[in-house]
């Protein structure tokens, strides 16, 4: 059987949804999605780059995620490196796996992201 990621969801408090627009619109460069009707009075935001989705949902007594995180592989891990840092996001690069060029950084509410070089 086939199967393909849709999208990841990361959590975040109550009124976070401007602040992670700005990010996940304005710094990575991703473009919001519109929630079903359903949905939408549940809070949280959606953004899609490419086919890949992340989902921000509202949770009570949120605590962020420091250590599961999404893995997204781009184009060009160097230069969006430099968009982040230039944004004030902090970069942390990771040289444990052999040949893979990546980093962790944080989104507004503090859960983790990790950014790899996407393999040609």
């Amino acid at each position: 059987m086939e199967m393909f990621l849709h999208h990841v969801q990361v959590s975040g408090p109550s009124g976070c949804e401007d602040a992670m627009r700005g990010f996940y619109v304005g710094v990575l460069g991703m473009t919001e999605v519109t929630k079903p009707e359903r949905l939408r009075a549940r809070g949280g935001a959606w953004f899609r780059a490419g086919s890949a989705e992340v989902h921000v949902g509202i949770e009570d007594g949120f605590v962020p995620a420091r250590k599961a995180h999404p893995g997204i592989a781009v184009a060009d891990v160097e230069s969006l490196a430099q968009v982040l840092l230039a944004a004030g996001s902090p970069v942390t690069w990771d040289d444990n796996i052999p040949g893979l060029r990546r980093f962790h950084t944080a989104d507004p509410v503090g859960n983790r992201l990790e950014f790899k070089q996407a393999q040609r």
